[in-house]
């Protein structure tokens, strides 16, 4: 008797949750959305993704697992889940989207001008692709005020390392940086600076020539 009673026990102990349909898991997880709670709708998605990938629903779990992440600001599992959404779903209205989205995954995360720019030169591959690609949505006009931010970023950068070199003498390594920011980076407001600092850099060459004669 009290082995099965044991037993009746076990088998209660260890029966799995009882799964919830692919409409219940959608609703769970967009009502956690809205209340905030990211954590638990990205639990809720994954199990939709995972126990019924052919649901209707599961292409609205894959593209909220992006924006659940996002909001999260874990930015690298959000850009692989919109990658992953564009890649399967490349005909879907929610493309241009997740494109914008994944541009923001990295432009969130713009450095100051004197650190690294990988972030900056991410963002705006990905917003420039977004505006080629689908030119006439929404999300590529929001696009341009983002690409106008990274230009200024990189200009800046690249006169920040200019004077880096000038206030350490490699004048001829702050010529080709000053010249850049004239070439790549012309109407970013800076350009006046370049022209100054590309003449003194001019006249400290010249003069380093003149002393070797």
């Amino acid at each position: 008797m009290l082995l099965l009673l044991s037993q009746l026990l076990s088998c209660a102990w260890f029966q799995p949750e009882e799964e919830k349909s692919a409409r219940e898991l959608a609703e769970e997880g967009a009502e956690a959305f809205k209340d905030k709670d990211y954590s638990k709708a990205i639990e809720s998605f994954e199990k939709l993704k995972e126990w019924y990938p052919f649901s209707q629903y599961a292409v609205l779990a894959e593209l909220k697992l992006g924006d659940a992440h996002y909001h999260k600001k874990e930015y690298e599992e959000a850009i692989f889940a919109y990658k992953e959404f564009e890649n399967l779903h490349p005909k879907n209205e929610a493309v241009p989207y997740v494109v914008y989205q994944t541009g923001l995954c990295y432009f969130d995360r713009l450095q100051t001008i004197d650190r690294d720019q990988t972030m900056v030169r991410e963002a705006l591959l990905t917003f420039e692709r977004l505006i080629r690609t689908y030119p006439a949505s929404p999300y590529a006009k929001k696009a341009e005020e983002h690409i106008k931010v990274c230009y200024k970023n990189l200009a800046e950068h690249e006169f920040y390392v200019g004077r880096f070199y000038y206030k350490t003498k490699h004048y001829k390594a702050a010529l080709e940086r000053f010249k850049a920011v004239l070439t790549s980076y012309p109407d970013m407001g800076i350009h006046r600076k370049a022209i100054e600092y590309i003449r003194l850099c001019q006249a400290k060459l010249d003069d380093a020539i003149l002393d070797t004669d």
